[in-house]
């Protein structure tokens, strides 16, 4: 039985091994030709279609330009377009349609078959205006200088010791320009100048409140949380500065300029006199570092900061209370030391 169990699967593997071999010789070369003869017409004729005239571009629609450069955008890209077809968009070529025009950011580029093309232009939008000598000229967060927007009064300035060399900014200004377009909306509203001095790095003055110092252009959402959250505490009423170099200790002055450094549990500080330190929450929320903290403490100091700069000397005698160590300690978890 075992001997015949064994004649009987040699004799499959045998039937196995020939049957492999009839279907290998199946295949021939003649039908590998037709097969591939076959993909290359196909191929062929995708690529024929794909720039052939049944698809051509007949109608180019161009919407989000605006500004002096307008009509020149439009043109720009329905000329380039119009070489196209709809199954062959050459984003290259557009770029480099618009790329004489920096108010241009990136396009949005979407087909209408058989002919049509439709391009949306995403433009720069400026966050401050650089000036030299008397002149502005408006830039972009990303350091972009438009030439051909118009600058308005709303815009934070940041002064130049020298006018940029090209159509970007790559050393002075920069920083400043980076700190501008992190900031939230609600204080990006009340930013009237940014500048840098040696002394607190960059300085960035709000209307009807604080300067803020940043040092330098690292972590900036965490530093404009932190800013965010000093604003929006009652204890730091008739500051005329928030340091914000270290995100984690904010700090809150009224004194001359002196640096000053806080501790996040708000027990005191040490610097100039005039420094206050923020309580935890302060802190707190400077290492949350989150784009809705930033949003929602953003707009709470918005609101109250000019009410509170307004009400400085009041705020401090009326919530204040003598401290030990010679201080005067707010009820809203700020505190002073004597001077």
């Amino acid at each position: 039985m075992i001997a015949d169990g064994r004649g009987a699967w040699v004799r499959g593997r045998r039937v196995a091994s020939t049957r492999g071999r009839r279907v290998a010789r199946r295949v021939s070369p003649r039908t590998l030709a037709i097969v591939a003869a076959v993909l290359a017409l196909l191929v062929g004729g995708w690529l024929w279609l794909r720039d052939s005239s049944l698809v051509a571009v007949k109608r180019v629609t161009v919407v989000g330009a605006s500004g002096p450069d307008a009509a020149a955008i439009r043109a720009a890209l329905i000329r380039a377009g119009g070489n196209m077809t709809t199954l062959h968009v050459q984003m290259d070529q557009l770029n480099t349609a618009v790329a004489p025009y920096p108010v241009v950011k990136h396009l949005e580029v979407s087909t209408q078959f058989p002919h049509g093309l439709r391009i949306r232009v995403i433009e720069q939008v400026p966050v401050g205006a650089i000036t030299v000598d008397g002149h502005s000229l408006a830039v972009a967060g990303d350091g972009t200088v438009l030439h051909d927007v118009s600058v308005t009064s709303s815009l934070p300035i940041i002064p130049l010791r020298v006018p940029p060399g090209g159509s970007r900014l790559t050393g002075e200004g920069l920083a400043e320009v980076s700190v501008l377009a992190a900031a939230p909306a609600p204080l990006a509203a009340r930013i009237t100048e940014v500048t840098s001095t040696s002394q607190h790095g960059i300085v960035v003055a709000l209307r009807h409140g604080p300067s803020i110092y940043f040092g330098d252009s690292s972590r900036l959402d965490a530093k404009w949380v932190a800013a965010a959250a000093v604003l929006a505490d009652s204890g730091s009423a008739g500051a005329l500065y928030i340091d914000v170099t270290d995100p984690a200790r904010p700090a809150a002055g009224s004194g001359g300029g002196g640096s000053a450094t806080a501790t996040s549990s708000g027990a005191g500080t040490s610097g100039d006199a005039g420094a206050v330190s923020t309580s935890g929450s302060a802190a707190s929320a400077a290492a949350s570092g989150t784009a809705a903290s930033t949003t929602a403490s953003a707009s709470t100091a918005a609101s109250t900061a000019p009410s509170a700069a307004s009400t400085a000397s009041a705020t401090g005698s009326s919530t204040a209370s003598s401290s030990p160590s010679g201080g005067v300690s707010g009820t809203s978890g700020v505190t002073t030391p004597g001077g």
